[in-house]
């Protein structure tokens, strides 16, 4: 039966395509955005990727007024809102918790009055900090941390108390928190909201926590984005993809067009209020890897990545999903081949204008002792 929703942060990277997706299969769509001009541009019109049946709101989460406005009549909301970005989120503490958490505060206040049939919040990987790994007896090893003193030595993997190397494996939902940025802990804290308060009012309410969605329509001139993007931006401007440690930290890498049918699956799921869910590709790819693949995708394989030896504050070393609650309990499936997938993003990022804004970022974070 088709809905009435409402997708916050709607006219962003994952959100377009969601909205895409919902209208393909007759929903209506409304979009609440303030079309930021990190992301956006500083020009900050709708942007020309934006299905022109989707009814844009052009205003701030955290405004209340507009929340319930762009509540009107809805079945179902997405909340997509936020500000995105490890690094950054170190040194603009203000803006990320003002927007992420306060943001899903103030949409959580308008739904209390005006409930909806289903709440689906987007939270991030990030909030695992290190990923699941176990020692050498296959024991799971809980609150895996890297010290300062061990990045420093360039000892890049995670080590048990005896100093043996840790082995990485899937991270399945039980894995507990480890907050190691602002960013993470903001995340977190709308997952955490949106949990408690569906529960306690009635909302059916769950969790996507995504991994590193990749695909077109990413804002290549924000250096905070997905390293995807990102490398894709600096070989468009003719230059080296910048990797921190060794290059060999690996991820899972999901497309944005799987991101959207996990999200659209989640409006629907029987078992999915309460619950949280990975939502990945299940597979895990090393980010020097990437920026290869990235490269010859768009015919530069002669820009091999700059391994700069160093790290920042807040990464982490190994995380990659178990999507066997997702698979079960929202019959979730990642269809989108990955090697397609990085052939669809040259494709697309070749007509694209981009302003490499890395070295700005990194000056950024080094100035404040981010990086070492």
């Amino acid at each position: 039966m088709p809905k009435q929703v409402l997708i916050t942060g709607g006219a962003g990277f994952i959100g377009s395509h969601l909205a895409d997706l919902l209208l393909r299969h007759g929903h209506r769509v409304r979009v609440l955005d303030c079309l930021l001009p990190q992301v956006h541009g500083p020009d900050c019109t709708r942007p020309g990727y934006l299905d022109p049946d989707v009814e844009l709101i052009c205003d701030d989460v955290r405004s209340a007024g507009a929340v319930r406005r762009a509540l009107k009549d809805v079945d179902a909301v997405f909340h997509l809102a936020a500000m995105v970005g490890v690094g950054q989120s170190m040194y603009e503490l203000g803006a990320y918790t003002s927007v992420n958490n306060l943001g899903t505060a103030t949409l959580l206040e308008a739904l209390v009055e005006r409930p909806v049939e289903r709440l689906v919040v987007a939270s991030s990987m990030s909030v695992y900090g290190e990923g699941l790994y176990r020692d050498a007896d296959g024991a799971e090893v809980p609150a895996v941390e890297r010290t300062p003193e061990q990045l420093r030595r360039h000892e890049w993997e995670p080590r048990d108390l005896d100093g043996h190397v840790l082995c990485p494996v899937p991270t399945p939902e039980h894995k507990l928190p480890s907050l190691a940025s602002v960013y993470a802990l903001s995340k977190y804290d709308q997952e955490k909201m949106c949990l408690l308060v569906g529960a306690a009012y009635g909302i059916p309410t769950c969790a996507l926590r995504f991994f590193n969605v990749y695909g077109t329509r990413q804002a290549l001139s924000n250096p905070y984005t997905g390293v995807l993007a990102i490398f894709a931006s600096r070989i468009l401007n003719g230059a080296r993809p910048r990797i921190f440690e060794d290059g060999l930290q690996r991820r899972d890498f999901v497309s944005v067009h799987d991101a959207a049918e996990a999200c659209r699956l989640a409006m629907t799921a029987p078992a999915a209020p309460g619950g949280v869910f990975n939502v990945g590709s299940g597979a895990a790819v090393s980010v020097l890897e990437i920026a290869h693949r990235v490269a010859a995708a768009l015919g530069r394989p002669d820009l091999a990545p700059e391994i700069s030896g160093r790290y920042r504050v807040g990464d982490i070393r190994h995380c990659f999903a178990d999507i066997t609650r997702a698979q079960r309990e929202l019959a979730y499936e990642p269809r989108q081949d990955f090697q397609a997938g990085i052939a669809d993003l040259a494709e697309w990022v070749a007509g694209q204008a981009a302003e490499d804004r890395v070295e700005e970022a990194t000056r950024e974070l080094a100035a404040r002792g981010l990086t070492a």
